[in-house]
């Protein structure tokens, strides 16, 4: 299973660019991710509605998990065969209820707003957590 990670606008910081690809480096044995800067949420959509993927909006007012029950949807879907998980970031104004509505699943990593960017970091780190989760790799202390 492949995961996207659509963000709109580019980071725009080294430090954090380089932390995310960190991440994203790690993490490509397990779960592979792939980040795609969109320009607008219609950018997004249009990536995300291709066959055969799942879709994660990332917003404050959506469910929170730890990152167990994150892992935990990450290998259901991976093993009902889902070929691609789309996780959604949306721009300083985040996501409307249209897009919440039409997500498979609404995922806040706060109940504090984050700035789309500091979003994009922990993301990206979260996702490496559930993968080595998934693959029994000692990272998560649990």
């Amino acid at each position: 299973m492949r995961l996207r990670v659509l963000a709109i606008g580019k980071l725009k910081d080294a430090r954090l660019e380089g932390l995310c690809d960190d991440y994203v480096k790690r993490s490509r044995a397990m779960l592979p991710i792939e980040r795609v800067v969109c320009r607008q949420p219609r950018d997004q959509w249009q990536r995300a509605e291709e066959p055969g993927g799942k879709i994660v909006v990332l917003d404050e007012r959506g469910e929170q998990v730890d990152t167990p029950a994150l892992a935990r949807w990450l290998e259901h879907w991976r093993d009902g065969g889902v070929r691609r998980v789309d996780l959604l970031i949306g721009d300083a104004h985040g996501h409307d209820a249209a897009a919440r509505a039409r997500a498979d699943r609404v995922l806040a990593l706060s109940k504090l707003t984050l700035p789309h960017r500091l979003a994009l970091v922990l993301l990206c780190e979260q996702l490496y957590r559930a993968g080595t989760i998934l693959a029994g790799h000692p990272y998560h202390h649990g």
